[in-house]
């Protein structure tokens, strides 16, 4: 096969390759140099105990305020909010004594939520 026949099979066969080159080029993604998180068992325990121990505090942070609420409205009577005074007591008692066995302040539970700023 010589002349112009030849010729336009060879380009064509060419430029084939070289889509296909480009397609595979494209279709690759690109290597990043993204930093490993390293990530033990003990750190990733810890992070949870943190995240869970400061859901708690919310909580606890938000019974005080219905607590508070309720208070004022006057729904509860004087046994009422004894017994409730002593019980939101015992159970910020409990969250510091948790918070301290896992070695934590409660700054530490003061999550900071990007935008949205800290959570207490």
């Amino acid at each position: 096969m010589n002349g112009p026949h030849a010729a336009a099979v060879t380009t064509a066969a060419a430029l084939a390759a070289a889509l296909e080159q480009a397609l595979a080029q494209q279709q690759a993604p690109p290597p990043r140099a993204t930093p490993r998180v390293d990530v033990t068992a003990a750190s990733a325990g810890n992070g949870l105990a943190k995240l869970v121990l400061a859901l708690i505090k919310l909580l606890h942070e938000l019974l005080e305020r219905q607590a508070l609420r309720r208070i004022d409205a006057g729904s509860l009577n004087d046994d009422e909010i004894e017994r409730l005074g002593l019980a939101l007591m015992r159970q910020a008692e409990e969250i510091e004594r948790l918070a301290g066995q896992f070695g934590f302040t409660g700054a530490d539970l003061n999550l900071d939520l990007g935008p949205l700023g800290r959570l207490f």
